[in-house]
C-alpha cells in the first residue's frame, strides 16, 4: 500500500494571468476487516488523483498498484497533466509490474481510476480515465453521478439486459475484470471530461467502498460532510462498518472556487459527462 500526498486545502492552481481555480482534496484507505494486506495505493496531490486496487495476493497487488501511482507521481512535473503523459507512465508502470509477476503462476496486476487536472486554453478541466472496476462518482448540485464505466464481467451483463444493475455486486462474477494494467496487456484506459467548476465534487475509490455502500449511501455521506478529509474518512469508516470484506480507499477532491468558471460551465450540460 502506497499513499502519496496529505489532506490540503486551499490549494490554488493558476490558469493564467487572470485566472485560477482553488481546491481541496483528501485520501484514506484502511485494509477492512478480512485481508491481512492493503493492496490499494493512492495518489492525493494535484494535478493527480488516483486510486490503485491492486491484483496477485500478499505483496504482489501491493507492488502493482505501487507501481502505478509512483510512474504516475513521477511523471507530474506541474500544475497541469494530460493523457499523453498517463498513458506513458501507464506503460512504464506495466513493465515495473512484468518483472515483479516473474514466478507468479496467475499473473499480477492493478486496476486504476482516477481525475488529472487538465487546461484547454484557460479552462481547467477533469480528465477522468479507468481501467478495471474502481469507480470515479461526480457529486454536482447535490445530484450524485457515476462517471466511469466498470471494465467487468457484471457490466458487460447489465448493458446486454442479462442482468439487474441491483443484482451486479451478488452476482458470483462480480470481482472478475476485463481489463487491468499489467498481465502483458497495453494501458488503453477509458475518457471522460468533466469541467471544475464550484461546486464540483469527485470522489475516486477501489471497489472495496462500492461493495459496501450504495449509491444513496455514498451521497447521503458526501453531502454529509463539508469537508474533504471528513467526507474521505466517513466513507471508509462507513465501508469498513457495512462488512470491510476488502481493502477500502476514498479520494475525496473539491473545487472550492475559480475564476473565469462560467467558462467551464458553457462547454457542459448539466445532465450529462462527454466521453473522450
Amino acid at each position: 500500500m502506497t499513499e502519496i500526498g496529505r489532506p490540503t486545502t486551499a490549494h490554488t492552481v493558476r490558469l493564467g494571468d487572470e485566472g485560477s481555480v482553488l481546491l481541496d482534496w483528501a485520501g484514506v484507505t484502511d485494509v477492512g476487516k478480512r485481508r491481512a494486506h492493503n493492496e490499494d495505493s493512492f495518489i492525493a496531490k494535484s494535478p493527480l488523483f488516483v486510486v490503485a486496487d491492486g491484483m496477485g495476493g500478499h505483496s504482489a497487488g501491493d507492488v502493482a498498484s505501487d507501481a502505478v501511482v509512483t510512474r504516475l507521481d513521477a511523471a507530474a512535473s506541474g500544475d497541469f497533466f494530460d493523457t499523453d503523459s498517463l498513458e506513458k507512465a501507464l506503460r512504464l508502470a506495466t513493465d515495473d509490474i512484468e518483472v515483479a509477476a516473474v514466478g507468479t503462476e496467475l499473473g499480477v496486476g492493478t486496476t486504476v481510476t482516477g481525475a488529472i487536472l487538465t487546461k484547454d486554453g484557460d479552462a481547467p478541466y477533469f480528465t477522468i480515465f479507468n481501467v478495471g472496476d474502481s469507480r470515479v462518482y461526480m457529486l454536482d448540485s447535490d445530484v450524485l453521478r457515476q462517471v466511469t464505466v466498470d471494465h467487468s464481467v457484471v457490466q458487460e451483463m447489465v448493458q446486454a439486459g442479462m442482468l439487474h444493475p441491483d443484482d451486479a455486486e451478488s452476482h458470483p462474477d462480480s470481482n472478475v475484470i476485463t481489463k487491468a494494467i499489467g498481465f502483458g496487456a497495453e494501458p488503453s484506459p477509458d475518457y471522460w471530461r468533466v469541467p471544475a467548476r464550484p461546486g464540483l465534487r469527485l470522489l475516486i475509490c477501489s471497489d472495496g467502498l462500492t461493495k459496501e455502500l450504495n449509491p444513496r449511501a455514498i451521497a447521503t455521506l458526501l453531502g454529509a460532510n463539508a469537508s474533504s478529509e471528513a467526507a474521505a474518512q466517513a466513507l471508509v469508516t462507513a465501508a469498513v462498518a457495512a462488512g470491510g470484506r476488502d481493502n477500502v480507499t476514498a479520494v475525496v477532491v473539491d473545487v472550492r472556487g475559480a475564476r473565469r468558471a462560467h467558462e467551464a460551465d458553457a462547454t457542459l450540460p448539466t445532465d450529462q459527462v462527454p466521453r473522450l
